[in-house]
């Protein structure tokens, strides 16, 4: 793959990391964004992240209500607003399937990447497994989103080109440390560590799928009369918009 980096694996051998959304999502060093969940109108339904050196936003996620049409379309946009990733959610699929793709998603696009859990089962701690499509590039994610501790493997190939014994992180999701106070912050803002030539925009896309596969195991865990309570104050909160 045209740009590729290396990176020393779990089990000691060099494990090939290249962009896979684009060559200027990757940088030679190491690289921090600050990522705060935001919205226009709904409160923890967006997103912003930021450059904590020099304080600039590098991508935004808007949105603008929910419901079951809005939340199976996710897009990724650069500051201006220009499309880079759109993620649709694939129905059906018991391992809460998304896929992604280049830019602005056309009709009959084929996907770039595959996101999926790797067990029908969710939990707090269940891995993630992403597939990129066509460079054939494997990752997995481990850890829990929902605590803001968890760490992106790339999976490498053995000398044959088989898949599989050598991973390398290439990315890290961490809780956000208030540098004068010296005190954690809450699970709205936080850190995403990338790795050297690791793509930027593919580590934020992931971010946004992982926040809606969390949000379903969040959803799972509602009885259904609070299902029912929240569904009647988003139709009240729908109608006075309406009516002002």
């Amino acid at each position: 793959m045209e740009g590729e980096g290396e990176g020393e694996g779990e089990g000691g051998g060099a494990v090939a990391v290249g962009a896979v959304v684009g060559e200027q999502y990757c940088s030679e060093e190491e690289r921090e964004l600050t990522v705060r969940k935001t919205s226009l109108f709904f409160p923890g339904d967006g997103f912003a992240a930021y450059d904590p050196q020099t304080g600039e936003m590098v991508f935004r996620v808007d949105t603008y209500g929910r419901g079951p049409a809005l939340a199976d379309q996710l897009v990724l946009m650069d500051t201006p607003g220009a499309s880079i990733l759109t993620f649709r959610r694939k129905w059906p699929s018991l391992h809460q399937r998304w896929e992604g793709f280049l830019g602005e998603r056309s009709e009959g696009q084929e996907p770039l990447f595959t996101v999926r859990r790797s067990s029908i089962f969710g939990g707090d701690r269940g891995d993630v497994a992403v597939e990129v499509h066509g460079v054939g590039g494997t990752y997995r994610i481990e850890g829990s989103f929902a605590q803001r501790c968890c760490r992106v493997l790339h999976e490498g190939r053995g000398g044959g080109g088989e898949r599989g014994g050598v991973e390398v992180v290439v990315a890290e999701i961490k809780r956000k440390v208030d540098a004068c106070a010296h005190v954690v912050l809450g699970r709205d803002v936080f850190r995403l560590c990338l790795r050297p030539r690791f793509d930027a925009a593919f580590a934020m896309g992931l971010v946004l799928v992982l926040d809606q596969i969390c949000r379903d195991d969040e959803e799972d865990d509602i009885s259904p009369a609070d299902r029912d309570d929240i569904q009647g104050a988003d139709s009240h909160a729908d109608g006075d918009a309406h009516h002002s």
